[in-house]
């Protein structure tokens, strides 16, 4: 089966590994273009590029996929099947429409949950218990395509975004060779997803990560784990930004939300159902540490709002 795979990030780049580990045939990679990374602005490939580029397989990374070159690309590979994990990009029909055995998605949510481009991170922020990987048949919607197969995993009670993205990478891996291999078979039985159970993971934006206590505390601390590492958690104390790594429930509480009700050796803010320890905290400027260590360098009062 000729295979063009198409995908971005280091978490694409796993799934991208495996099939070559699996010794698949794959005739050209798509990525997006280098972007400048840091303070430096260094142009810098994405994890995908590096790969294929070790291996030899050939590197596109158009702009868009809508002016026809694309597509005269991907005519004259003639794959069977295109693979897409976290491209970036909309697939026009006729990219849809070319391979034998379509475009065949892996996405990681349970969908129709979850649909978009952040569904790991939402379904944390939402306290979902369960999540997992889909592999769906794409159609010219955003993740609306026909169910191939899943992977059911639980959600740790303390785990982040970041730790989920690492299990992910490696269940998706897995769950596209299966569906790749069933597909050739001839096995694979499509379903179609039920649109009133749809829910949608929108792009992340910083703003979305500033803590409010307003919430309980089961929400602050999902809110807390779902944004890390990126865009992190956030609030602000005598008018200075701190980022919120880790945080946890506490039985401490007050008729007052959003502030702090405890600041010896713990830091601990009211909310709607109670309070949450922030046990790992990087203010303004500085770098990660526990709130003792903090608290020992910057005292903060009881009372004091934390916005």
């Amino acid at each position: 089966m000729r295979i063009v795979f198409m995908g971005t990030p280091d978490y694409a780049a796993v799934t991208l590994q495996k099939l070559i580990d699996e010794k698949c045939d794959i005739v050209a990679v798509f990525a997006q273009p280098d972007k400048p990374v840091g303070r430096k602005q260094v142009l810098t490939p994405p994890e995908t590029k590096v790969l294929a580029e070790k291996y030899d397989i050939p590197v596109f990374q158009p702009k868009t996929l809508r002016d026809g070159e694309a597509y005269s690309i991907l005519k004259e590979l003639n794959p069977d099947a295109i693979v897409v994990v976290a491209y970036g990009k909309i697939l026009p029909k006729e990219i849809l429409d070319l391979p034998k055995y379509g475009c065949i998605n892996g996405h990681a949510s349970l969908l129709p949950k979850f649909r978009g481009s952040a569904p790991i991170q939402w379904a944390i922020v939402n306290g979902e218990k369960q999540t997992g990987i889909t592999t769906q048949l794409m159609d010219e919607g955003i993740d609306t395509g026909d169910i191939l197969e899943t992977a059911v995993v639980d959600i740790g009670e303390e785990e982040t975004a970041e730790e989920l993205f690492d299990r992910l990478s490696v269940i998706s891996a897995d769950l596209m060779i299966s569906t790749l291999k069933n597909a050739k078979e001839g096995t694979l039985n499509p379903v179609k997803q039920n649109e009133a159970d749809a829910t949608y993971a929108p792009i992340i934006k910083k703003e979305m990560a500033h803590l409010d206590f307003t919430k309980t505390a089961d929400e602050i601390c999902n809110t807390v784990r779902g944004f890390y590492s990126w865009p992190c958690a956030y609030c602000f104390i005598n008018g200075k930004r701190i980022k919120v790594i880790k945080a946890k429930k506490t039985n401490l509480s007050s008729d007052e939300c959003g502030i702090v009700i405890a600041s010896d050796e713990k830091l601990v803010v009211s909310c709607k159902d109670g309070s949450v320890e922030l046990l790992t905290v990087q203010p303004e400027g500085a770098k990660a540490m526990s709130a003792q260590v903090m608290l020992n360098g910057h005292k903060i009062s009881e009372g004091t709002v934390v916005e």
